[in-house]
């Protein structure tokens, strides 16, 4: 799995935890909700995500690494 692929994926699965814990725990959890959503739309214009900068630094490689990897 590519970064890029595993981003989104973590994205999608802290949206759906934080939408649960609203609805099961607090409704104070709505703010992860918004956080999350602000950390993709940002990241979409800016490239910065915390999430990909992690995952690159336990060796993830990116689409274009993997295609690279692949042609050689």
């Amino acid at each position: 799995m590519s970064v890029e692929r595993a981003t989104m994926a973590f994205a999608g699965f802290m949206v759906m935890l934080s939408l649960l814990l609203t609805a099961t725990v607090h409704h104070n959890f709505v703010w992860l909700t918004l956080f999350v959503g602000a950390n993709l739309f940002q990241s979409a214009f800016t490239g910065f995500c915390p999430a990909s900068m992690l995952m690159r630094k336990f060796g993830m490689k990116t689409e274009a690494e993997q295609a690279k990897a692949n042609t050689h």
